[in-house]
């Protein structure tokens, strides 16, 4: 296996995308440039005006800028960063993750389980519970090759399952993590006494190995006022709770702790509360490491967490604050009346499910510096339709371009096998630099 530096994933298979055939499947990629690989098709040096609407682009100055913001971040206030690769569904971009020293991929289902592992993933978590006894068999399977694969129970019966299915594989012992909850939350033991039982029931269990504790607090709060500000940081108490319970009993099965939590928008709350569990530790207990499982931030939006990450939050500096990663470009392909304009990209194309895109400029061709568009906005969208409201005054007509910000990575990247990735968004047509191959 030709592996990157730290042994985390296979670069050769990596790299080999860049040999996928251009054709009919990929979107944007106009027909003159199918039959080509993707290496020879960046070879041919194309812009942004060489691709056709509807197309999602990515922007190199802006992954690359928040990929070291946030793992700078993590390092400044002692926590590791195991990014959530449903967000993307990349492995060219989980590469560039761990190569900056990710502590592993966290994944949510067991297909992403097995594209992690087809790309050579090594450490990965599944942030969810395995039930079914096919994907329960391939994470053992996966292990006794050497893979790192933990899972997350939140039931005593979750323990059964786990262990009825090991036991035709022997010799093989899964880490998991046992999660807590909360009330109104998603999935997750919903007390504290709950969460100490089924903590018991890993650590009895075979061919299981308590190795953490965690959850997710995101589905507890959307905002940043305090009071959603004081749900997070009791939750989060809890969970630290958890842990040192089961530091008391000696439950852990491994030589590291883990304690989880953290999407993007309450990573700041998750150091400020657990951050110091390391600390605690005495020489007889297993090493604690705090692993947020912050997923957009490598793209991240004009949107949803453009508002609440608080990497965006109430910061002034530009250069501390992560940067949008994607757009939409699209045409107008109708002016049916004063101050609407259909686009030809809908929901199809577009994620819409955290608030509607956004009108950022307009030119009469793809690639030509962009126009402001005050007041402009998409009101609804169809399954190949945005509608775009703007001044009647304004001249705007079928074949002018727009540029749309968007709001949640996770259902925009989803839309789209082949992803072009410009070099700045900021320039007027850029240069594509990548071409980034999704697996959802």
């Amino acid at each position: 296996m030709d592996s990157t530096s730290n042994g985390q994933i296979d670069a050769r298979s990596v790299e080999q995308l860049a040999g996928q055939i251009l054709d009919w499947q990929h979107q944007a990629i106009p027909a003159a440039y199918h039959g080509r690989s993707v290496r020879e098709f960046l070879a041919l040096e194309p812009r942004l005006g060489n691709l056709q609407t509807p197309v999602l682009t990515l922007d190199e100055s802006a992954i690359e800028h928040n990929l070291r913001l946030l793992g700078s971040w993590c390092r400044k206030h002692g926590v590791v960063l195991a990014p959530h690769g449903k967000t993307t569904m990349s492995p060219e971009l989980w590469r560039r993750q761990l190569d900056l020293g990710a502590w592993g991929i966290t994944l949510a289902n067991a297909h992403q389980l097995r594209t992690a592992r087809a790309f050579g993933v090594r450490r990965v978590m599944i942030a969810n519970s395995l039930t079914d006894p096919q994907a329960i068999a391939f994470a053992a399977a996966e292990t006794a090759e050497g893979a790192e694969i933990y899972s997350w129970v939140d039931s005593v019966r979750t323990v059964q399952l786990l262990s009825e299915v090991l036991a035709a594989t022997p010799g093989v012992t899964l880490p998991v993590i046992a999660e807590l909850g909360a009330p109104g939350g998603r999935t997750g033991a919903r007390t504290d006494a709950e969460g100490l039982e089924i903590a018991r029931a890993v650590a009895s269990a075979p061919q299981l190995a308590l190795a953490g504790v965690g959850g997710y607090e995101g589905s507890l709060a959307h905002t940043t006022d305090e009071q959603a500000l004081e749900t997070v940081r009791q939750y989060l108490r809890r969970v630290g709770e958890l842990h040192r319970a089961a530091l008391a009993e000696k439950l852990y099965g491994l030589d590291e702790a883990i304690i989880t939590a953290g999407g993007g928008a309450y990573f700041d709350e998750v150091a400020s509360v657990l951050a110091q569990l390391r600390g605690e530790a005495t020489a007889d207990d297993p090493r604690v490491e705090v692993v947020l499982r912050s997923g957009a931030y490598i793209i991240h939006d004009d949107g949803f967490y453009r508002s609440i990450s608080p990497l965006c939050r109430s910061n002034p500096d530009a250069d501390q604050a992560l940067r949008a990663g994607m757009h939409a470009w699209v045409r107008v392909v109708s002016q049916p009346e004063p101050g609407l304009a259909p686009l030809d990209a809908g929901k199809r194309d577009l994620p819409f499910d955290e608030g509607l895109p956004v009108p950022q400029g307009y030119a009469q061709q793809l690639g030509e510096e962009l126009m402001d568009l005050p007041g402009a906005s998409v009101t609804a969208v169809n399954d190949q339709h945005a509608f775009l409201r703007f001044d009647p005054e304004l001249s705007l007509n079928p074949g002018d371009v727009v540029r749309l910000g968007l709001s949640h990575p996770c259902t925009a990247l989803d839309k789209w096998v082949m992803i072009p990735v410009v070099e700045s968004s900021g320039q007027a047509n850029p240069r594509l630099v990548n071409v980034v191959r999704t697996f959802f």
